[in-house]
């Protein structure tokens, strides 16, 4: 891949899971970058990526569109990964994933940037009916595309890597809970692997894929979330019952947990995507909207999950009654 000459990224959410893996790889290509994130305080991680002055954190709120402005100012490229899981107070669904998202897409094309690359989620448009956080992402690719038709629409399906959301948590259940509770379990889920998305989203930011599109982002295998479930339980050697539980008795599980304070383990809404599938589109497929668009070839579980799942075993990496056989 050729290089580019060196630009100036502002990206929104840079400090999180999958930011600092696009941090990384677009600092290697002498690209200099603003992190922007509502506590710069708390993102000074980033820095180490790159030079010394290469990486900046800086301040932006998605909801206050000044912020926003001054965050992109100057910026050839902006990237938005901004999301959130559950909506609370001023950070609701449609004041980040629809209103943070127009503020973004506008203040880009104010700021004269070449490239917008914008972060949804995959099967939002199955699930828009259904979720409220789908709905919301749907809208937000809609305003984005209004506001700055030439923008690239991301839409991976669940993240793996070290570091991700949904293996470290399913393996930290299994480690704590008797009993895994199986809300779901045909729904079936393309899990990516998070160096193919930030390789993907680097090339989207360097403009070697073309705009105005929306890609689906999923790994090499199918999987229905009983054998994610059934794959968590082989890399944390556990052995746990899975209790299936429908929809409406999830939903009543869901409430007590969705006031306590923090971060809730699942909400009713997240209950109602666990019922919808998660896969790459035929339509993408055939229009090759697919991590076949960038030239990646996508990464399988089995060559990650081994990396980072084993400190969910009973002795972690020391686990010899459960650790693979020497090669002899």
């Amino acid at each position: 891949m050729d290089r580019l000459e060196p630009k100036l990224v502002t990206i929104f959410g840079g400090a999180g899971f999958v930011g600092t893996q696009i941090v990384q790889l677009l600092a290697r290509r002498g690209h200099r970058i603003r992190v922007a994130v509502r506590r710069p305080e708390l993102a000074g991680h980033v820095k180490m990526y790159g030079s010394v002055g290469q990486i900046q954190p800086i301040q932006a709120n998605l909801r206050n569109a000044a912020s926003v402005r001054h965050a992109v100012q100057g910026a050839d490229i902006v990237i938005n990964l901004v999301g959130i899981g559950h909506s609370a107070g001023k950070q609701s669904f449609e004041a980040v994933h629809v209103d943070g998202a127009r503020n973004v897409a506008e203040a880009a094309r104010a700021a004269g940037a070449s490239t917008l690359v914008h972060m949804s989620a995959l099967g939002v448009d199955k699930a828009a009916e259904v979720s409220r956080y789908a709905a919301s992402k749907l809208d937000g690719e809609a305003a984005v595309l209004e506001a700055f038709p030439n923008a690239v629409i991301m839409r991976p399906s669940i993240i793996f890597g070290p570091g991700d959301g949904f293996f470290n948590l399913m393996g930290a259940l299994a480690r704590f809970f008797p009993v895994l509770p199986l809300i779901g379990g045909d729904t079936k889920f393309q899990p990516v692997y998070v160096g193919d998305v930030a390789e993907a989203f680097a090339l989207a930011a360097e403009g070697k894929v073309k705009g105005g599109r929306i890609y689906e982002l999923g790994g090499p295998q199918v999987e229905t979330y009983r054998a994610l479930m059934e794959r968590v339980q082989r890399e944390a050697a556990r052995k746990r019952p899975m209790l299936p539980l429908s929809p409406g008795i999830a939903k009543l599980l869901a409430l007590p947990l969705s006031i306590l304070p923090g971060t809730p383990l699942i909400t009713a809404d997240q209950v109602e995507l666990l019922g919808v599938d998660n896969v790459v589109s035929e339509a993408a497929s055939r229009d090759k909207r697919t991590l076949a668009a960038f030239g990646i070839t996508p990464t399988a579980m089995d060559a990650i999950l081994p990396s980072y799942m084993y400190r969910f075993r009973k002795y972690g990496q020391f686990d010899r009654d459960n650790a693979p056989a020497p090669i002899l």
